[in-house]
């Protein structure tokens, strides 16, 4: 009886083992399989993410090397460089915003209680800037062109705006 209980123990111990090592291993081959899925989505995510960021600052100054280039060939003896105008130009812009009446480069008159300030400005090119601007209810986007003159001072002008229906 004793060595049958044994033999039944030792049989039912070596399955347990056999099945607990299958089931083991097939644990990892399935998770490292799940680990690749996963890997292979989250590197095409990045890959598809990376190429909307580089569509959406296909119009920048930062991405045109062409408008980079005009401030380089604009005039041989005095380079400027781009990394430093883009926040120039746009805390110049942005500082029209303390006017009393709003910010004159919206191209909109004030129309409520509150003043048209610009809110986001992007640098396009060495010509252009596209600004969303609003006055709390309503909200536009006027698209300016601004020109680094030879004092290294910033003016701005008006090309186009436009206002969002409510």
């Amino acid at each position: 009886m004793k060595r049958s209980l044994l033999l039944y123990l030792t049989i039912l111990f070596a399955l347990t083992t056999l099945f607990t090592y299958v089931f083991l291993s097939n644990e990892v081959s399935f998770e490292q399989k799940r680990f690749d899925k996963s890997t292979t989505r989250l590197k095409d995510s990045l890959t598809s993410l990376s190429n909307q960021l580089a569509d959406a600052n296909y119009f920048s100054l930062a991405k045109n090397e062409n408008a980079q280039n005009y401030f380089e060939n604009q005039n041989t003896q005095k380079t400027i460089q781009y990394e430093k105008l883009i926040p120039v130009v746009t805390e110049k812009l942005l500082d029209y915003n303390s006017n009393p009446k709003g910010n004159p480069y919206t191209g909109q008159d004030q129309i409520g209680a509150n003043k048209f300030i610009v809110n986001k400005v992007k640098i396009l090119n060495h010509r252009w800037i596209i600004a969303d601007f609003s006055d709390g209810e309503i909200w536009g986007e006027v698209l300016l062109k601004y020109f680094v003159n030879e004092d290294e001072t910033i003016s701005f002008e008006v090309n186009q705006s436009l206002l969002y229906q409510k």
